[in-house]
């Protein structure tokens, strides 16, 4: 397969071999928001070549702060549908599947039962759903990783890769860890997550509507690093790439 012009400087990079493999790769992408909008567009840009987007959100006001797709324009669009439109602007060859809507447990199951993907990024921002996912993933043995919360943080050099079992300072991934226990599952997801302490004033509490009963604060680019870190890491592995020392924690090669 040829690298095509627009893909040069990455072929330069990390040679065309890889650049073949991401092209002929296949992705499931679940969670549009700030993490994943980030993910997503990464993902294209180094030359995945077919993309299954989930979501089925529409831009809010408050999503503005950091969210790819979220401008004073857009509100109100489907977060799906406008990220599939910059996507495509990006890489016209790109095949996509789009789904504008939240997913059932047996829409997930039928999805990964009907699709092989070579790998699954959970960048859901809501713990029960992100369960689902990840119990599905875990029993259809699809190749997964996960983003833990990036709400309430400010360092990006807090920012890790390990395994499920080894995160840390996360009130979310406790509670992600806590639930997976409960049904067998204790470590064999990939997860990214910062060791920052979270600030108790940075929290808030909600009506516990869409399965959140509260959120934190967040900052413009710490939800961008986390899908930026997802991306490099499956980039890397479906491109056969080696390991870059300093970037994951030393048992995150067991995984998978």
């Amino acid at each position: 397969m040829e690298t095509p012009k627009w893909l040069e400087r990455t072929a330069l990079l990390i040679g065309d071999d890889a650049i073949s493999r991401l092209q002929q790769s296949n992705v499931l992408l679940v969670g549009l928001g700030g993490v994943g909008s980030y993910a997503g567009e990464f993902l294209v840009r180094a030359g995945i070549g077919k993309m299954t987007i989930i979501d089925g959100d529409i831009v809010d006001p408050t999503n503005i702060n950091r969210q790819l797709q979220a401008v004073h324009s857009t509100i109100g669009q489907s977060k799906a549908l406008l990220l599939k439109t910059r996507l495509m602007d990006i890489n016209p060859e790109l095949q996509i599947i789009t789904y504008e809507k939240f997913m059932e447990p047996d829409d997930m199951l039928r999805l990964m039962t009907d699709h092989q993907y070579d790998f699954i990024l959970d960048c859901i921002d809501s713990v029960t759903p992100k369960l689902t996912l990840l119990k599905m993933a875990k029993r259809s043995k699809c190749k997964i990783i996960s983003s833990m919360g990036a709400g309430g943080k400010l360092d990006p050099t807090r920012i890790r890769i390990g395994d499920i079992s080894t995160t840390k300072e996360c009130k979310f991934a406790q509670s992600v860890r806590k639930r997976l226990k409960k049904e067998g599952v204790r470590k064999g997801i990939i997860a990214v997550y910062s060791e920052e302490i979270q600030p108790k004033e940075a929290l808030k509490l909600t009506d516990g509507k869409n399965y959140k009963k509260s959120f934190y604060g967040t900052i413009s680019y710490m939800p961008a690093l986390f899908g930026l870190t997802m991306a490099s890491e499956v980039i890397r592995r479906l491109g056969g790439l080696k390991k870059q020392s300093g970037l994951q924690d030393s048992s995150l090669e067991s995984i998978l």
